[in-house]
């Protein structure tokens, strides 16, 4: 395969690169900084039909452990530009920390609730990126916050689209669907004193860390299935009784059902064999049946 792209790297490993710690390498690896860097990436690939997928921070996936046959992205480009009225326009691949800090330094509130999730600005949008509200009586979603997008759609136009384009649901938009591609977001925000999303930030990290694994203790790729019919995947998991279930390294989180972690070494295949035993099991016991919420990439045995 051969690609006009700078700093192209060959057979890379995507381990590093996944808050799971597992995976085999990429044919194709780049890194890009700007947008421009990425647009280019993104024609180039779509006019040699080579597979592309674009990396923010890695989580929310998991690289089989051959690797993935094409070009992966690894999106940096992260400009933060601060506009009127609390809007703000975001490059796709600024980490929603790294805004999140940014936002609170102008006492700027709406994505403080996402504090602890590792997620860039275009994953925030590929999956709806959600949390509990303070209160913790019901779900926040990025999409409430979002005004707009400019986009590079599959046919490699330039694009600006409202949030109605992106079709939201939970944990899904039509990014999953289609290979058009976020370059940045405008979000609307709203005023709010520094300390009082200080408060906020302080109590979600509080409970993240109260309720599910962090990642200094065992890599994972975040919550692994979906709530069905408004019930959490992790309350089933765990009347199903399969907190602590393992395969290989992988293992079902004995701390939040919904998590499986990487307990040292596991492999991408210990991991997709834990999930379809957890969802044979809760279906055999409950009667449920769950479905993923992350995303397979690679070459699968």
């Amino acid at each position: 395969m051969s690609l006009n792209i700078p700093n192209l790297e060959r057979n890379k490993p995507l381990a590093p690169f996944t808050t799971y710690q597992i995976g085999g390498p990429a044919d194709l690896f780049v890194e890009v900084y700007t947008i421009d860097e990425l647009t280019h990436a993104l024609l180039a690939a779509r006019r040699k039909d080579i597979p592309f997928f674009l990396l923010g921070c890695g989580a929310n996936i998991l690289v089989t452990d051959k690797g993935f046959r094409g070009l992966i992205i690894r999106n940096l480009a992260n400009k933060v530009t601060f506009l009127d009225n609390g809007r703000v326009l975001a490059e796709s691949g600024a980490t929603v920390a790294h805004l999140i800090e940014q936002c609170m330094n102008r006492e700027l509130s709406g994505l403080e609730h996402f504090i602890g999730i590792p997620s860039t600005v275009g994953g925030a949008l590929w999956q709806n990126l959600h949390f509990l509200s303070a209160d913790r009586q019901r779900t926040l979603f990025i999409e409430e916050i979002v005004l707009s997008s400019h986009i590079l759609t599959e046919e490699g136009q330039h694009r600006t689209v409202q949030v109605d384009y992106f079709q939201f649901g939970y944990d899904q938009s039509i990014l999953q669907k289609h290979q058009d591609a976020v370059l940045d977001v405008t979000f609307q925000l709203s005023a709010k004193r520094k300390d009082e999303i200080q408060i906020v930030m302080d109590e979600n990290k509080a409970w993240r860390n109260a309720k599910q694994p962090q990642l200094s203790e065992y890599p994972s790729c975040g919550s692994v299935f979906k709530k069905i019919k408004g019930i959490g995947a992790g309350r089933l998991i765990e009347q199903a009784g399969l907190k602590g279930a393992r395969i290989g390294n992988a293992e079902v989180s004995k701390k939040h059902a919904n998590f499986i972690v990487n307990t040292g070494n596991a492999r991408a295949a210990d991991i997709l064999q834990l999930i379809k035993y957890v969802q044979e099991a809760v279906k055999r016991k409950l009667g449920y049946t769950l479905e993923t919420e992350i995303t397979i990439i690679g070459e699968q045995e």
